[in-house]
């Protein structure tokens, strides 16, 4: 229970608790006004913004990581207890299920993964869904940050040289070509280029363990996963590359969750451009 669930097996186990990461980088909005009007039975909202970022300052990236005691006691509103399996989606690609599976496994909670397919596979299935909010019974989770999963900005200048930055951004944004959400184009020096995109296969469900393994195990020419820090535009689609990695086998990678919004948002930073 560290990375996924097919719709089939979720189907069978009304008893896990489930969330909803569906959200629209261009309309924050959206995404709850989709949960609100249809959902997976027993679901709970995370909102990317209000429930999964910290607030920012103009340097600390679009969707900073929260302090790890407020994130917990978030978990401790949704009821969440220690012992429950917890199934996180999205309207498919996984990437915003991706950041929340992330959080949970930082805080302490390890009985969680990613729906396969997200939403968009179980409404293709024609499986039940409803407009319900349940209702779960607050209480004090007992969660620890784990420090080994999480890349600050201090970690990454100080490794920078060192470690193997992979960038989970479309192609044209990682060569810094075009930019269309951040003000600065480019990237972190000495980064590679993994798109988290490239995890999935035609039908929107990830690959296999072995594609995902040999595509990744090139992408990182001999280098330890453990060496691996993970990022993308705010922590989003970095959270994706990691939990692919696990999906893979290769465990022990970090993400760096202010990710290229907080590194360019100061122009003494380096950056790389291929053009």
């Amino acid at each position: 229970m560290s990375t996924l669930v097919t719709t089939e097996e979720l189907a069978q186990h009304p008893e896990w608790r489930v969330f909803d990461c569906r959200h629209d980088l261009a309309n924050a909005a959206l995404g709850e006004q989709q949960y609100q009007e249809s959902h997976i039975p027993g679901a709970l909202f995370a909102h990317l913004d209000r429930d999964l970022s910290a607030p920012k300052s103009g340097g600390n990236g679009r969707h900073p990581l929260p302090e790890a005691r407020s994130f917990i006691t978030w978990m401790g509103k949704q009821g969440l207890k220690p012992t429950d399996t917890v199934v996180c989606y999205d309207g498919g690609p996984g990437a915003m299920a991706a950041r929340l599976w992330w959080m949970l496994r930082w805080a302490g909670h390890e009985q969680v993964s990613v729906l396969d397919g997200g939403f968009a596979k179980w409404q293709r299935e024609g499986r039940p869904v409803t407009a319900d909010v349940p209702s779960f019974e607050s209480a004090s989770y007992p969660g620890r940050a784990k420090a080994s999963m999480h890349a600050s900005l201090a970690l990454v200048e100080k490794k920078l040289k060192r470690a193997a930055l992979l960038d989970a951004r479309a192609p044209v944004r990682y060569r810094g070509e075009q930019e269309p959400i951040d003000p600065v184009a480019g990237r972190i020096p000495g980064a590679k280029n993994r798109f988290n995109n490239d995890n999935l296969a035609a039908d929107g469900t990830f690959k296999s363990p072995e594609l995902l393994r040999e595509e990744f195990e090139k992408v990182l020419s001999g280098r330890n996963s453990g060496d691996v820090i993970n990022y993308c535009g705010s922590g989003v689609a970095a959270c994706h590359n990691a939990l692919a990695m696990e999906i893979a086998g290769l465990a022990g990678s970090r993400v760096y969750i202010g990710s290229w919004s907080e590194w360019s948002a100061d122009p003494t930073r380096p950056i790389s451009r291929s053009v």
